[in-house]
């Protein structure tokens, strides 16, 4: 799809999309000093992307960014990590632009519902269930706010962004997430950074869930097995960014720019042309988020 942005000197210049970016942060506070001129530099190389909240202020700042610019998108949600107190990530949005802490959120549907009314609003989430992080005990309250975004996700006809992690050396998040899914069976939804084995893949395509992979993927295999084997109608890149760096850009912080290296790795795990592998991984955001591109 093109579109059409005004340049600096008040020109109509006509943008064509090549690239979507399904699971990015540039709502972040990693990118406060310059947002405008990462949004523009993606934008401008056709990379369309989807701004993922994971809690109230970065879910309303990714709204925000959406409403102001073409080509991009958000989601807004409640991660299971701030679903109780302790988290700490400095790149996220807090109280007078410092780094972000956990004040323990429970899932507010009433004000989450409003923001999901606007059309740029794509996606429910990131939900789901993160063992890694934080500790096991604390399922009950990541499970009430799973299932509370994804009744709203139904009832505002919006995909479900997943956030699934497990313990270190098993699947245990993986099928918690799978049996609350099966029960309550959303109508679309996308696992994001994907880290599961092939067979636990196969049991979200059987429900009609797509898996997306990140940078991981060009300098890591343990995901190589997935990617090759995997119906290509249910697959999506991404970069998480600022997080997960794809070579050749190892050590700096990443950008909704890079996803285009996530998209050449897929082909080539793949041996599939590069351009078949760009046209459906867009057709497959198109269907997904129900996003025109």
């Amino acid at each position: 799809m093109e579109y059409a942005r005004v340049d600096r000197y008040g020109t109509v210049v006509l943008m064509e999309i090549k690239y979507i970016d399904v699971h990015t942060h540039v709502n972040l506070a990693a990118y406060d000093t310059d947002r405008n001129e990462v949004e523009a530099r993606t934008l401008a190389e056709g990379v369309a992307h989807i701004n993922v909240g994971t809690q109230r202020d970065t879910s309303a700042k990714a709204v925000e960014i959406a409403r102001a610019r073409m080509g991009v998108y958000a989601t807004i949600g409640l991660h299971p990590v701030h679903t109780t107190k302790s988290y700490h990530d400095p790149k996220e949005i807090g109280e007078e632009g410092k780094g972000f802490t956990s004040r323990g959120e429970d899932f507010d549907a009433a004000y989450y519902r409003e923001l999901g009314q606007d059309s740029k609003v794509v996606a429910i989430g990131e939900c789901g269930f993160d063992y890694y992080r934080v500790e096991k005990d604390t399922k009950e309250k990541q499970e009430a706010a799973f299932i509370a975004q994804i009744e709203l996700a139904k009832e505002l006809d919006k995909a479900l962004m997943l956030h699934i992690r497990p313990s270190e050396g098993t699947m245990d998040a993986y099928e918690d997430a799978l049996g609350v899914l099966k029960h309550h069976a959303p109508s679309r939804a996308n696992v994001h950074f994907f880290a599961g084995t092939y067979e636990v893949a196969k049991k979200f395509w059987n429900l009609g869930y797509t898996t997306s992979f990140t940078g991981v993927i060009t300098f890591a295999s343990q995901y190589d097995e997935v990617i090759r084997n995997a119906p290509l109608d249910m697959l999506h890149a991404e970069t998480d960014a600022p997080y997960v760096t794809p070579k050749p850009h190892r050590g700096e912080r990443n950008e909704p720019l890079h996803v285009r290296f996530v998209y050449e790795r897929i082909a080539a795990l793949r041996g599939e042309d590069s351009e078949v592998v760009r046209q459906q991984l867009l057709e497959n955001a198109r269907r997904v988020f129900k996003i025109v591109l």
